[in-house]
């Protein structure tokens, strides 16, 4: 299982990842470019994420050379086989700001924090995660 959520009373585990690729897309122009877009429609079990705290597992994506991240994209999938690549969707990432940094590694981290859903920048990440803390 590559993440866990624990619902509000501590009574059952899914995958969240699998819960966040629940998501999907309507086709819309943006009105400040112009240019069309696809913004998320989130489903009702990602709906009930938001604000919520998760712990989850991926893969901390490398950028620009640091050693340490205090912001930084998570994945589900490997650098290889990741949304940036080409090889996945954009429901497999999301936007991570730590409270510590987190040291890079190609092994999958775990962390905590509160999960925000993006539903209005279509330049962003649709998935947030803030106050992150690594777990293991």
């Amino acid at each position: 299982m590559l993440c866990t959520l624990y619902d509000v009373h501590g009574q059952s585990e899914e995958n969240v990842w699998k819960v966040l690729a629940e998501v999907e897309f309507e086709n819309v122009k943006d009105a400040q470019s112009g240019l069309p877009v696809q913004l998320p429609k989130f489903s009702d079990d990602i709906l009930a994420l938001n604000g919520k705290e998760i712990t989850i597992k991926g893969y901390l994506l490398p950028e620009k050379g640091y050693r340490t991240h205090k912001e930084f994209i998570l994945s589900s999938l490997p650098y290889n086989l990741c949304f940036f690549c080409g090889k996945a969707g954009p429901e497999t990432v999301m936007e991570v700001s730590s409270l510590d940094a987190i040291k890079y590694s190609d092994d999958p981290i775990t962390l905590k924090g509160t999960l925000m859903l993006n539903s209005f920048d279509p330049w962003g990440l649709m998935y947030i995660l803030t106050d992150a803390r690594l777990i293991k």
